[in-house]
C-alpha cells in the first residue's frame, strides 16, 4: 500500500500528460467495443501512431482492453486458455462511423497482469517498455479502476528508467537516455521497424519524456539529477559499475528471451487472431516495405508451414 501511495501522485501527473483526443470517432470507437465485451472492461488505453497524429482514420488505431478476466473477454475457454498463458490476445475490429470506417487493433489484457507486467518484478520489457511511453486513458469503469491504471503508468516509467539507466551513459541529454532506452527495449523483442524509429519517438515524445524524467528521479533506485538547459533537458546519475555489468548481461537475457515470446506470440495469433496471418503479412510490410505473400500450404497448415515463412523473412532482414 505504501508503494502504491507513492506512485500515485506521479501516476496522476503521468496519466494527465497524455489526454485522450476528444474525436467523435475514437468516441465512437471506444462504445463499441465496450459494448462488444460488455461487462468485462475495466479501462481502455490508446497509445501508437493514431494517438500521436491524433487522427483515428490514420491508419489503424491502437488499444488496450483492459478486463477483469480472461474468459469473460474471449469468444472460447481455449482463446482464454491462451490469454491467460501468453498475453495478450490481439483483435481486429472496424465499426462504421459517419460513412467512413474506423479501424483498429486491440490488445486484451487483465488490469491485474497490467500492474505485473509493469512492476520491476517482471523481467522482460514487453509491457513496461511500451506503456512508459505516451498512453492515453480512454475510459475507466470507476475511479478504483482509473487509480490502478495511473499507478501502472507510473511504474511503467519506473522501471524503464531503472532498466535503462545503467545500461547508458552516466550522464547526457534525456532525449537521448529515451531514445537508447527504447532501442533496448526493441531489440529484445522481434520488431520490423528501423534502428531510426526510437529517434522518431523520442523527437515526437520530447516534451513527454522530458517530463516523465524529471517526476520520476526522486523515486528511482539511483541517484539521478535532472537539469533543464537551454532547449534539452540533461541528466546525470551514479551506478556502481557491477550493477551496470549486471544490467549489460540482463539486457541480452531479454534480447533472448523476448524475440522467443515474439515468435510465440506470431504462432499463438494463427489460433487466437482471427484473420492473424493477413495481418502480421500487412503489418511486416507497411513496417518494412517488403512485400509478403503467404502459400497456401500456410494458410491450409499453419503449424508445419509458418516456421518457415517466419525462418526466410528473419533472413531477408523483415524481423530484427
Amino acid at each position: 500500500m505504501e508503494q502504491q501511495a507513492a506512485y500515485r501522485q506521479p501516476g496522476e501527473a503521468i496519466a494527465g500528460l497524455t489526454p485522450i483526443p476528444q474525436h467523435p470517432a475514437l468516441l465512437h470507437l471506444v462504445e463499441s467495443l465496450r459494448q462488444r465485451h460488455a461487462g468485462c472492461v475495466q479501462a481502455i488505453l490508446f497509445y501508437g501512431s493514431c494517438l500521436r497524429s491524433g487522427d483515428p482514420y490514420d491508419g489503424l488505431v491502437d488499444l488496450y482492453l483492459l478486463v477483469d478476466n480472461y474468459r469473460c473477454a474471449n469468444s472460447s475457454r481455449s482463446r482464454a486458455v491462451w490469454n491467460w498463458l501468453l498475453p495478450p490476445n490481439v483483435f481486429y475490429a472496424e465499426f462504421p462511423h459517419d460513412e467512413r470506417k474506423i479501424r483498429c487493433k486491440y490488445a486484451v489484457l487483465s488490469l491485474a497482469d497490467l500492474e505485473k507486467g509493469t512492476s520491476k518484478r517482471w523481467f522482460h520489457s514487453y509491457l513496461w517498455g511500451r506503456f512508459s511511453q505516451p498512453t492515453a486513458i480512454a475510459w475507466c469503469s470507476d475511479e478504483q479502476a482509473r487509480q490502478r491504471v495511473e499507478n501502472s503508468l507510473a511504474q511503467a516509467v519506473l522501471t524503464f528508467l531503472n532498466r535503462a539507466l545503467p545500461a547508458l551513459p552516466a550522464q547526457g541529454s534525456v532525449q537521448a537516455l529515451w531514445r537508447d532506452g527504447l532501442q533496448l527495449s526493441y531489440a529484445a523483442e522481434l520488431r520490423v521497424e528501423s534502428g531510426a524509429r526510437t529517434r522518431e519517438l523520442s523527437e515526437s515524445g520530447k516534451a513527454y519524456y522530458q517530463q516523465v524524467t524529471q517526476l520520476s528521479a526522486t523515486l528511482l533506485d539511483y541517484p539521478l539529477t535532472f537539469s533543464d538547459q537551454a532547449q534539452d533537458a540533461h541528466y546525470q546519475t551514479r551506478i556502481p559499475s557491477w550493477r551496470r555489468l549486471v544490467s549489460r548481461i540482463g539486457w541480452k537475457l531479454r534480447s533472448v528471451q523476448g524475440k522467443l515470446l515474439s515468435l510465440a506470440r506470431l504462432i499463438k495469433a494463427l489460433f487466437t487472431f482471427d484473420g492473424g496471418l493477413d495481418y502480421i503479412a500487412w503489418k511486416l510490410e507497411r513496417h518494412s516495405g517488403v512485400h509478403i505473400e503467404i502459400p497456401d500450404r500456410v494458410r491450409r497448415y499453419p503449424l508445419i508451414f509458418v516456421w518457415g515463412m517466419f525462418w526466410d523473412l528473419y533472413r531477408r532482414g523483415v524481423f530484427r
